[in-house]
């Protein structure tokens, strides 16, 4: 393995674009990078610099138990013979690499983790690192657990956007986290990240991105079978999780708890004061909760007697909330996580880790694409509940900094914590708060999933909150999928190409639903064709009434804007099965990046690989490749 120092170190900020609409990238070496993560947080006190870890035998860095640290410097194991199977060219150009970088020998080497930007001779660079948390798993304490084979090389930020995004490797071998586990990612479970991630991203639901997949032939994988092993370089603005925060409060670090809250809201968030306003308490929450006020002074009070709410209040409050907004576009979407243990919640709500993980083919609520889990707890009916869950366990990890109100920068309670008098005023604000964050919660996810389910539907207004009409669309439309059992995208999808002045009769409805059955016909539990026709008929009649008001006599145009949410494309679980058979066992490449191109522009109608094959990857499920589920094992 060969380390390079990097002449472009530099703190890159997260922030909007200000550059160029021209800007074409930059080479790997021109790219900034930057350690601010490292720089700025504890690291293992038995490798406490990159130079006493380098100097290390690997065997020495664990895994074990590490303790008052963020994270562990740790070299990715070095790959022999490494095939760059994909790119992801939305993910170079968001980064900032320019168009053939993926072609050299340094990116090649980067992503296989044999290369990072450290030089040894001088101890100057940025050393790789993995992080340690703990987590909430099935809702049972896991204690500590951390990137088991996960290696981040260094922070990116866009030279035009100036976002900061932080390369990470997963599959680069063990870590002080690793545990049981030996470090590795199969080609399998790589090939699903790769592609889901990029797929969640153009459809506009916030996740952690998939830069490359590379192939490592010499490294056979045990899990169920022998597998060969793989490499994903992915990136995100953070991979802080709430599971961060666990094993600090597990431990009783509160000083670390104060420390990273602060680093998060500094170098992570655009400072304090991007965090949001306290909501006006004499008002309704479901229309203030929506876009608060911002731009709150570092050090302000907010909030009536009781419930006063501090910077660390306001920072809970904006993990919430984004951790809101994305559960809402899962449910939107039927984007089924499989594992929402809390070490698998983003701090900045994202879509996180991917395992078990599914569309949803026909609507079932209960779905679980997981099949390790027997109580249906992170099935697709249960994913706001969860992630709600899991903040309450960041609440509780907060709770001391929350609950202090105004007294949370007093020197006694910096630096001895809760005094016996204060503790119940302490744990009674905490509780008021962190119950109001709740139903903060409730009015940011109904407002967003209505307002994505809106625009699904081809609704451009919204009734008034005493006007149930639209929420009993939805409702209806979502009982008749799951009765009928039809596939709950490409409805969507068909009904953005239906004209409304196709509907207009009885007749001509009931001719239309057919339009949404699968090939075989009707299924599910009694149907038959005649009454799920009119099941369907009846429900079409009702939303051509609802879209004709917003959209008169503008039907083409309505046709287009749904077309513009409503994706053609979903990598469902029988695609994704399909694409790996066809690479590890047929040895095919060319069809990574045809797949990858589909997933990138899912609203599109076609393509240009092969049109027959565009069309079975949109059309109807398999029925022996509806509902699939897979382990964990990866």
């Amino acid at each position: 393995m060969t380390a390079h120092l990097s002449n472009n170190a530099t703190n890159g900020t997260n922030g909007a674009s200000n550059g160029s609409s021209h800007f074409n990238g930059v080479s790997l070496d021109d790219l900034p990078k930057s350690n601010v993560f490292t720089s700025s947080l504890p690291p293992d006190p038995n490798f406490p610099t990159p130079a006493a870890s380098h100097k290390a035998p690997r065997k020495t860095l664990g895994p074990r138990m590490v303790k008052g640290a963020l994270y562990t410097y740790v070299r990715p194991e070095e790959s022999k013979e490494p095939e760059l199977l994909a790119v992801s060219e939305r993910a170079m150009r968001d980064i900032g690499i320019k168009p053939g970088e993926e072609k050299t020998e340094e990116f090649k080497q980067l992503v296989a983790g044999n290369k990072f930007f450290w030089d040894e001779s001088t101890e100057k660079g940025i050393y790789p690192w993995a992080q340690c948390y703990g987590g909430w798993q099935f809702g049972s304490w896991a204690g500590q657990l951390g990137d088991g084979r996960a290696i981040s090389l260094f922070e990116a930020t866009n030279p035009e956007t100036k976002v900061r995004y932080e390369i990470q490797l997963k599959g680069a071998g063990k870590t002080p986290y690793s545990r049981f586990a030996d470090g590795k990612a199969v080609l399998r479970s790589s090939i699903r990240e790769f592609i889901v991630s990029e797929a969640l991203n153009a459809l506009n639901i916030p996740s952690t991105r998939a830069l490359a997949l590379t192939l490592l032939p010499n490294d056979k994988v045990r899990r169920e079978r022998l597998e060969p092993g793989a490499i994903v370089t992915r990136f995100a603005q953070s991979w802080l999780r709430i599971g961060t925060f666990d094993i600090m409060r597990a431990r009783g670090n509160r000083d670390l708890i104060r420390k990273v809250s602060t680093y998060i809201a500094e170098n992570v968030f655009d400072g304090w004061g991007s965090l949001p306003a306290a909501l006006p308490a004499d008002t309704d929450i479901i229309t203030t909760a929506v876009n608060p006020e911002r731009g709150v002074p570092e050090n302000e009070l907010q909030g009536g007697e009781g419930a006063e709410e501090n910077r660390f209040t306001r920072l809970y409050r904006e993990i919430v909330r984004r951790n809101a907004k994305t559960v809402a576009a899962w449910q939107a979407y039927a984007f089924t996580n499989g594992v929402l243990n809390t070490d698998n919640t983003s701090i900045y709500g994202l879509s996180i880790d991917f395992g078990p993980f599914a569309f949803l083919d026909n609507f079932d609520p209960d779905y679980t694409p997981n099949h390790d889990d027997h109580m249906n707890r992170y099935s697709y009916r249960n994913q706001p509940s969860i992630i709600w869950w899991n903040l309450v366990r960041l609440g509780e990890s907060l709770g001391e900094l929350i609950g202090a109100g105004s007294h949370v920068d007093d020197e006694t309670f910096v630096a001895k914590g809760v005094t016996q008098d204060f503790a119940p005023e302490l744990i009674k604000r905490a509780e008021t708060i962190i119950g109001r964050v709740g139903e903060e919660y409730k009015a940011v996810f109904m407002a967003e999933y209505k307002r994505l389910m809106n625009a699904r539907l081809g609704i451009k207004t919204e009734k008034p909150t005493d006007d149930d009409k639209d929420e009993n669309l939805y409702s209806e439309l979502l009982d008749t999928m799951q009765a009928l059992e039809l596939d709950f995208n490409q409805f969507f999808r068909k009904l953005s190409s239906i004209k409304t002045t196709d509907l207009e009769t009885e007749d001509q409805r009931t001719e239309v639903a057919g339009t949404f059955f699968h090939r075989e016909g009707v299924t599910g539990m009694g149907n038959t064709d005649a009454n799920a026709r009119t099941r369907v008929a009846n429900w079409l009649a009702t939303w051509r009434t609802r879209v004709s008001e917003d959209w008169a006599d503008a039907d083409e145009e309505r046709q287009i804007a749904m077309k513009k949410v409503n994706p053609k494309f979903i990598p469902k679980s029988w695609i994704l099965d399909e694409i790996i058979q066809r690479v590890e066992n047929g040895g095919e490449r060319e069809i990574l990046a045809n797949v990858m191109k589909m997933a990138l522009n899912p609203f599109e109608e076609e393509w240009g690989w092969d049109r027959d094959e565009e069309e079975r990857f949109c059309g109807d499920v398999p029925r022996q490749g509806r509902a699939m589920q897979c382990s964990c094992s990866s």
